[in-house]
């Protein structure tokens, strides 16, 4: 988590903290400095730390900066007050980012310190008001947040991936700023590191877009949610094959950013093996066995919910059952297909790359699940007439690589890759979910499509993640 520090008196210095408070997000850590003791009952004693003393105090200030933030933002009622706080700060920190809403038009702003001058932001609202006069882009619309500027981070899921390729429901890119100068995107358009991205749509879905565009790795498997569930029909598998995949389900428990892993049993015939499955019970594995007859289909989706759970985990038996793929897909969340191997031995991840632009989409769910569980990356090239996306899917994967220092095997394959894979001993082979997993027609094995042929690479493991992001 991001820490932030605050400091604050007086009316707006209250205010500006009750809105924080009000309108925080769950990544960022606060540290409110305030110089008189203030009730906060609203506050996420997690999520926001208070204290109580003068910040133009050197000695005490100094000690809250031993700790790392991002930046600093100031806002205080007395100048001397603004200019003793700064100067403590950057005795300290030469190079921490300060934001101080400024009431008295300083003129010192450097590199590393910003100020937010207050006659003008008023005075810009007002001037909206003003008939015939065009409004700035802060108060456009209706003000609820339905235009917002988000700026890439470096390790951004958004980063390098084409405007083209990212599904825009209910909201929009219209404009990018990049190096001060204003780009209208086309779908060709590749985002870069510190863009500035001008959204528009929908107050709600715009705040889920920032969350996305602000992750970074070592979060999987958010942002879809945060729990691990792995499916357990004992009518469907061997209690030896049960056990050997309940084995893999913790590895990837162990593995993954999860806050917990929910084992959700289903006709519970097996009194042995349903006593041993207790036994895998802890503090970070819980059990749920269901003892009605339920329609699979109300189970999953109620406990996708329930639980908020960010990955199924399924047995190969079930996912070769279509109303469960179906199911599966509707959750709109990654599944794993466990094979009767051990993840422990799993060095490589593994794409077959097809001419459609779907792996752009999961890109980095891809280097998210390679760099917590430390795989190696493949890219499988199948040489055949349709190279152009495929191309452009490579130069996004070569170009993520290099910000998240994970390298990439690029391995170009002229004969049917799906027997070339057959021969390796283990990987994990990644996929986006689409539509075309659900159901499979009477020429699905003729088709080139690493999708429609999943079934072929079937001993394996396989993660299947949604591209409806």
């Amino acid at each position: 988590m991001k820490k932030i520090l605050l400091i604050a008196d007086g009316a707006i210095g209250a205010h500006f903290i009750d809105r924080v408070i009000a309108t925080y997000t769950s990544e960022n850590i606060y540290y409110v400095i305030e110089p008189k003791e203030r009730e906060h009952p609203n506050a996420n004693p997690k999520q926001f730390k208070f204290f109580a003393f003068d910040p133009t105090s050197s000695h005490k200030l100094t000690n809250i900066l031993k700790m790392e933030f991002l930046q600093v933002i100031i806002t205080m009622q007395s100048k001397t007050d603004v200019e003793y706080t700064v100067k403590n700060i950057r005795a300290f920190k030469k190079l921490l980012r300060i934001i101080v809403l400024d009431q008295f038009n300083t003129q010192d702003e450097d590199q590393y310190t910003h100020y937010i001058n207050s006659n003008e932001l008023l005075a810009s609202r007002m001037i909206d008001f003003l008939p015939n006069v065009p409004v700035i882009a802060q108060n456009v619309g209706k003000g609820e947040g339905e235009i917002m500027e988000v700026l890439v981070p470096f390790a951004s899921t958004f980063v390098y991936r084409h405007i083209g390729v990212i599904e825009q429901k209910n909201w929009r890119i219209v404009a990018i700023y990049r190096n001060n100068e204003l780009k209208l995107p086309t779908p060709k358009t590749m985002i870069h590191p510190n863009d500035l991205l001008l959204l528009v749509g929908e107050p709600a879905v715009l705040k889920s877009v920032h969350r996305t565009i602000k992750r970074e790795l070592g979060q999987f498997p958010a942002p879809f949610g945060s729990n691990l569930y792995f499916y357990i029909d004992m009518t469907a598998d061997k209690p030896e094959d049960i056990i050997e995949m309940l084995e893999n389900a913790l590895y990837l428990n162990k593995h993954f950013a999860s806050n917990s892993m929910i084992l959700k049993v289903i006709n519970p015939g097996d009194i042995e093996l349903l006593v041993k499955i207790k036994t895998y019970r802890s503090d970070t594995v819980a059990i749920d066995i269901n003892y009605d007859e339920s329609d699979i289909e109300n189970i999953i989706l109620d406990d996708i919910k329930s639980y908020h759970v960010g990955l199924v985990i399924v047995s190969k038996n079930m996912f070769h059952c279509e109303h469960v793929r179906s199911v599966l897909y509707e959750c709109n969340i990654p599944v794993i297909k466990l094979g009767l191997r051990s993840l422990e031995n799993l060095k490589d991840a593994v794409l077959l790359l097809t001419d459609n632009r779907d792996f752009e989409k999961v890109s980095t769910a891809i280097f998210d699940i390679a760099e917590q569980m430390s795989y190696n990356m493949e890219l499988v090239n199948y040489l055949n007439e349709n190279q152009s996306e495929k191309e452009q899917v490579i130069e996004h994967f070569r170009s993520l690589s290099s910000i998240f220092s994970k390298t990439i095997k690029i391995t170009k394959i002229s004969d049917n890759p799906i027997r070339e894979l057959q021969k390796r001993e283990n990987f994990l082979q990644c996929l986006p979910f689409t539509e075309k997993l659900i159901s499979r027609d009477m020429f699905s094995w003729a088709s080139t499509d690493s999708e429609r042929l999943y079934e072929h690479l079937d001993a394996y493991h396989q993660i299947f993640i949604p591209v409806r992001i």
